[in-house]
């Protein structure tokens, strides 16, 4: 049986705007929150009912989704007089699908059980256009009874839900495994193309090179051409990539992992973020080669 109500917490970002969107379509009745509350209205065509604060959104809620910036802003979202946990129902599920590394989650984790409720570890794999088209992956962790009040919520957001274990948690870690690829291979894709023009060749001659064999891939097509094209409208903020690289690298150094192409490309994005954050992360590349 699907939810009552879901209450989306950070329902005017890039992905919670469209994630919230999908929930209310799929015939779930939906109640939102944002900061910023006017970047939220455009839900109220949906049928959504916009809340001032947190906890006015939380109060009727059978499952709370939080999708915000970063582990702070999860944790100060749901604590407080204001927060979503001041009014959460007992029986209410956190679902938590923002992307905050194995710390945010631990402390998400301790708050959840503080105030009994339950929690679910949900990041999803995706950006601006797979959220618009709720063709998300959700890699979730958690209680095993939980599972099937969730399963609606996911299935209005994604197109394949991994059940990653029954520790909450689990779902985190592969998050940050998925964005050491992610980086990685934009990161290369913008090393390669600035190589390339430096030679005075072009990204065109790299991509003919590549095209057809196991070298060539959709996402290094994709950001390769926005890079050729010098496109660089978000769908993955270069500061969220650079961020995410951060939470990977301190997962790697709790593991005792020597990872030092992670670190070279986090250390990398953060230098790119005061000049390009709220471009694409394929901006990276004009740390390269500025035009």
């Amino acid at each position: 049986m699907p939810p009552d109500v879901v209450a989306v917490l950070g329902a005017g970002g890039t992905m919670g705007s469209s994630m919230a969107r999908n929930i209310a379509r799929s015939g779930i009745e939906l109640v939102a929150w944002n900061r910023s509350r006017e970047k939220a209205e455009s839900l109220a065509g949906d049928g959504a009912q916009i809340c001032t604060t947190a906890a006015e959104a939380a109060a009727e809620a059978d499952v709370i989704l939080t999708m915000l910036a970063d582990a702070d802003a999860v944790l100060a979202t749901m604590q407080g007089p204001t927060g979503a946990l001041a009014t959460a129902r007992p029986d209410a599920i956190w679902i938590q699908c923002s992307t905050i590394g194995e710390r945010g989650t631990e402390r998400c984790i301790e708050l959840a059980h503080k105030h009994r409720v339950g929690f679910l570890d949900a990041p999803v794999l995706g950006t601006k256009q797979p959220a618009q088209e709720g063709t998300l992956v959700v890699m979730a962790s958690g209680p095993a009874e939980l599972r099937a009040r969730a399963q609606p919520v996911f299935d209005a957001i994604s197109r394949r839900t991994m059940w990653v274990g029954e520790q909450a948690g689990a779902g985190t870690q592969l998050k940050l495994v998925t964005n050491t690829w992610i980086v990685a291979v934009v990161e290369g894709v913008a090393e390669a193309i600035a190589l390339a023009e430096g030679l005075g060749l072009s990204g065109e001659q790299f991509f003919e090179a590549i095209d057809g064999g196991p070298l060539d891939m959709p996402y290094l097509q994709l950001k390769g051409r926005a890079i050729i094209e010098r496109d660089f409208e978000p769908t993955f903020a270069l500061k969220h990539a650079g961020k995410d690289a951060r939470l990977a690298e301190e997962s790697a150094a709790r593991c005792g992992l020597d990872l030092p192409a992670l670190e070279a490309i986090a250390k990398r994005m953060q230098e790119a973020v005061p000049a390009h954050g709220d471009k694409d992360l394929s901006a990276t590349f004009l740390t390269s080669a500025p035009d």
